[in-house]
């Protein structure tokens, strides 16, 4: 039997992609390349915008083109959106299903009976999903968590997912260890990861000082994004201490201005905001914060977003994800009133991924002349391309091997890369 997977949300999404390629793979099925001809093709689908839902619907339907003889499966966040726009789908599996995908499969093939396994995600346990290959990368992703208790006023997730959970303190060092053995880079990801353990007597920090106390030849340990209110000085005091902790915080801001801020249900003001990211880099030079942004979000004016811009610069960040709001039927914010003309939507995110553009070359330039350790993942045009701790893509001249630290000096920044040359 030969069966194709394909992602298409967040990193959270890729590792229980990764973690049900494996489940089928033990049971002696062939992974095939998504475009290839297979018997099974599973589509892990995103909710989180109306693009990404848009993009779920026709994948299935491109599947159904290129590939119509396949059972055809929808996992993860958008069949709990329950719009009836996946119902063509052969099998449908909401989130408290995932591990179960090759059992429903083999039920679909043995009655031919289309089937839905959505419902209620009230106090659902973490799906303990593991992975340990990830299609030829050096870094590796390990959910710890999952679901959602904030419930800010744009977000469809909580709905999608559920509440908070988190993996068992052990397993997640356990897992770890394994991941450690082939790949030299460790990214810590879930739904909302800065809330790991809570309950449960650990906190993030303390699972990362056993990981890297316990993972036998891990170079970094990675943190994919993180709440400015769940940067604990704790964990501030882990990356002074261990090197091996990557020198870079994603840490999701989503508006600039007060007032819209609140009207996010955002738990934090931008003085709380900036104050936590100045005491931050007090402590830690040189490091690199990223952060997330929505624009045009529900009356959201031209001065509102200036202050936003304004704030960007101050903050001072290393680079923006930026994204246009986007209405998702059953939260709070869809039915709010002063919408902000798409058109409008589309110029601000313009803007700010221009300066996006802008804050990483200064940035970067800041950076020139610093040694930093690269972890080669990719060859191409006699040049080999890692990320720095700071979560720099750096290019340097030459072929060296994937997944081996290699010490470089930062030289240049031409055309929005860094280019480097190896330390001698």
């Amino acid at each position: 039997m030969r069966f194709s997977v394909c992602n298409l949300g967040c990193k959270v999404n890729s590792y229980e992609a990764q973690s049900v390629s494996a489940l089928l793979e033990k049971k002696g099925w062939q992974k095939v390349p998504f475009e290839q001809p297979a018997d099974v093709s599973v589509i892990f689908t995103c909710a989180v915008t109306n693009t990404a839902a848009a993009k779920s619907r026709k994948m299935m339907h491109r599947v159904r083109r290129l590939n119509p003889e396949a059972v055809t499966v929808m996992v993860g966040c958008y069949t709990e959106v329950n719009d009836g726009l996946i119902e063509d789908a052969d099998i449908i599996a909401g989130t408290a299903y995932k591990k179960m995908v090759p059992a429903l499969i083999d039920e679909y093939m043995e009655t031919g009976r289309k089937i839905r396994m959505t419902g209620s995600l009230d106090n659902i346990k973490y799906d303990n999903l593991t992975a340990d290959t990830f299609d030829g990368r050096t870094r590796a992703y390990l959910k710890i968590q999952d679901g959602c208790n904030q419930f800010c006023s744009y977000c469809v997730i909580p709905y999608a997912r559920g509440r908070e959970r988190s993996m068992d303190f052990h397993d997640a060092v356990e897992q770890a260890k394994i991941i450690a053995r082939s790949y030299s880079e460790i990214v810590l990801t879930g739904i909302h990861t800065g809330r790991y353990g809570r309950g449960s007597g650990y906190h993030l920090a303390d699972l990362m000082k056993q990981i890297l106390k316990e993972a036998d030849g891990l170079a970094r340990l990675r943190i994919s994004s993180i709440e400015v209110t769940e940067v604990s000085d704790e964990l501030i005091s882990l990356m002074k201490e261990d090197t091996r902790v990557a020198r870079h915080l994603h840490i999701p801001l989503q508006s600039g201005c007060n007032r819209i801020l609140k009207k996010m249900k955002r738990p934090y003001t931008t003085e709380e905001y900036l104050s936590r990211i100045e005491e931050i880099r007090r402590e830690l030079p040189g490091v690199s914060i990223s952060t997330d942004l929505i624009t045009g979000f529900p009356s959201e004016s031209e001065e509102d977003f200036m202050e936003t811009y304004r704030f960007l610069q101050e903050c001072a960040f290393s680079f923006l994800h930026v994204f246009p709001y986007s209405e998702r039927t059953g939260t709070e914010a869809a039915s709010m009133p002063e919408v902000v003309p798409p058109a409008v939507r589309k110029e601000r995110t313009g803007r700010c991924m221009e300066l996006s553009r802008r804050l990483l070359d200064e940035y970067m330039n800041q950076m020139t002349g610093r040694h930093a350790v690269i972890i080669p993942e990719e060859t191409e045009e006699g040049y080999t391309k890692g990320y720095s701790s700071e979560y720099i893509s750096v290019l340097v001249p030459g072929t060296y091997p994937h997944g081996v630290p290699l010490e470089v000096v930062l030289k240049e920044v031409k055309d929005h890369r860094m280019y480097g040359e190896v330390a001698l």
